[in-house]
């Protein structure tokens, strides 16, 4: 396993052990002139669970992947969480907000998996 899959092993991790919803995982490697190689989208229920998922993701990828993000955007009003790895770059929304900017749809051409919810 590669640092990058390593990384969204563990964010995606995370997500789930503070049961985010349709968490999706965007493969832009193959994509040209990208910011990242991926990015992985979750659905929190509101802004004190997208918190709670925010900090699970890092503390997750801090314990298992000896990781933190290199910056974090969005805390103060937590409708969208941005978390930078680098190579992978999670978001965390509030459903309004994933539906209105809907990234997973803006690279035709990026591979999306789609992560079942645990619960």
């Amino acid at each position: 396993m590669n640092n990058t899959e390593l990384l969204i092993d563990k964010i995606v991790k995370g997500m789930q052990d503070k049961k985010a919803h349709d968490i999706v995982v965007v493969d832009l490697s193959p994509i040209e002139d990208t910011i990242c190689k991926a990015f992985v989208i979750c659905t929190g229920n509101s802004p004190s669970h997208i918190q709670a998922l925010s900090d699970s993701v890092a503390d997750t990828v801090r314990k298992e992947a000896q990781s933190k993000p290199t910056a974090v955007a969005g805390l103060r009003n937590s409708q969208w969480v941005a978390m930078d790895y680098s190579d992978v770059i999670v978001h965390i929304f509030l459903p309004e907000e994933r539906d209105f900017y809907d990234l997973e749809h803006l690279w035709a051409d990026a591979r999306l998996t789609e992560i079942a919810d645990l619960d």
